[in-house]
């Protein structure tokens, strides 16, 4: 059975917070409640987006040309801005926002990371538009919980669903290590000695890129060791930052980052990534958006590469969802409102989704033509426990990981230790 912890021990910290947003529902700029069908100047809508390069552009190219369809008389603006997990046009975002500059509608990750907007009454209550567009009843009871805030409250729209804690791995590079590329391993420390023996034939072991994708390897580590309870209990305040089990966590981490590509600093996740396509690295973490990274290039499942939950994490989904927003004061709200529509319908979902890598929130989209990965995720979903991703803004505010991010730089880099790593982890989630 699907675990309900995330409900009650994340969504709940979250909510406790005091996510009320008075006078930011449908009857603040006069958009909350008029849905698809536009309230507002539809004539065209500027969505704002890290989408832009790879797979990620792939998959707003085919939302996109869904919106197109579905809406022909609204002109769809590119606000893409490039950089890594978004760090980029998080910080432009943040400088429109507070000039009042808002774009129409722009993508944030579902749960926690949407908190900071929702004090700053930056961004409008969808719950009317989530209803109207049919996601009620589509949409699975977890995701629902998560988007819910304590006062009822819908503040995005989902476009996906994306899992954080995956290994992809090249079978030739393993094979000429003297490893079974089909092998799977059941713990961290059952990893070590085939990243060892990578390491050892000449190849990375362990493909990484800069400080992001660095925490996300860190968050799948301390899933798998700490197990699910234990890892969400570092969000919820249940589980003792301070704890030794922490420090094993962290010494691990540590252990893998010593198997990892010097030049990792100056990559982005497609740099890491293509470094197992191209057999100069056995292992990467990340994020199964890199599913169309190797689609894209002609490999194929099972021959030119593998993939498996990282070591440990079997039972867990490392949870996090892209999503819109409205924000308030959006010049052109009928648009807003009509790519919102876009991308809920099954439609859209389909065609972004197939492109991009990742599942539909809605669950009565046919994955029939979607990949062997994606159709497996899909089922994963359905049966593992969903704990929120911490690079990928489920599990903590923007400002926590952000302070997390750096703590992990600095640790990467030579500049603290273990103890200093736990006790800055610890700072930047309790303050």
């Amino acid at each position: 059975m699907r675990s309900t912890r995330l409900q009650t021990g994340v969504v709940a910290g979250v909510a406790a917070l005091g996510l009320t947003l008075a006078g930011c529902g449908s009857d603040s700029g006069g958009s909350g409640g008029d849905g698809g069908s536009g309230g507002g100047d539809a004539s065209e809508v500027e969505v704002f987006t890290w989408w832009a390069a790879g797979s990620e552009k792939a998959g707003l190219d085919a939302l996109v040309a869904v919106f197109d369809e579905q809406h022909p008389d609204t002109e769809f603006i590119n606000g893409a801005v490039a950089g890594g997990a978004g760090s980029a046009a998080k910080d432009l975002l943040q400088q429109r926002l507070q000039t009042n500059d808002p774009p129409d509608t722009f993508q944030a990750h579902a749960g926690a990371e949407l908190q900071d907007y929702i004090d700053a009454a930056q961004i409008e209550d969808v719950s009317s538009q989530f209803e109207e567009f049919g996601l009620t009843d589509a949409v699975p009871q977890d995701l629902i919980d998560l988007l819910t805030t304590e006062d009822g409250a819908i503040y995005s729209i989902p476009s996906n669903i994306h899992r954080s804690n995956v290994v992809w791995a090249n079978p030739q590079v393993l094979q000429d290590a003297g490893l079974d590329p089909e092998a799977t391993y059941s713990s961290i420390d059952e990893w070590i000695p085939a990243l060892q023996a990578v390491q050892d034939s000449g190849a990375t072991a362990l493909s990484v890129g800069q400080a992001w994708t660095q925490v996300n390897l860190l968050e799948t580590v301390l899933m798998s060791d700490l197990g699910a309870d234990g890892y969400i209990g570092l969000w919820d305040g249940s589980t003792d930052w301070s704890s030794p089990e922490v420090t094993a966590a962290l010494e691990d981490f540590d252990t893998l980052m010593g198997f990892t590509n010097t030049d990792r600093d100056g990559l982005d996740w497609p740099d890491a990534t293509q470094q197992v396509i191209d057999g100069q690295a056995g292992f990467n973490v990340m994020g199964d958006w890199a599913e169309a990274a190797f689609e894209e290039q002609d490999q194929v499942a099972g021959e030119d590469y593998t993939y498996f939950p990282v070591p440990g994490t079997a039972d867990q989904f490392g949870f996090l969802a892209d999503s819109f927003t409205l924000p308030v004061g959006a010049p052109h709200p009928g648009g807003a409102e009509a790519w919102l529509e876009t991308v809920a319908s099954p439609e859209g979902q389909a065609a972004f989704n197939q492109a991009k890598g990742s599942i539909p929130a809605r669950s009565d989209v046919d994955l029939s033509d979607f990949s062997e990965y994606q159709q497996s995720a899909a089922e994963d979903f359905a049966s593992a426990t969903i704990v929120p991703s911490l690079a990928h803004g489920a599990a903590a505010p923007v400002a926590t990981l952000n302070d997390i991010t750096d703590a992990v730089s600095k640790f990467t880099s030579g500049s603290s230790d273990v103890a200093t790593l736990q006790q800055e982890m610890g700072a930047a989630v309790n303050g």
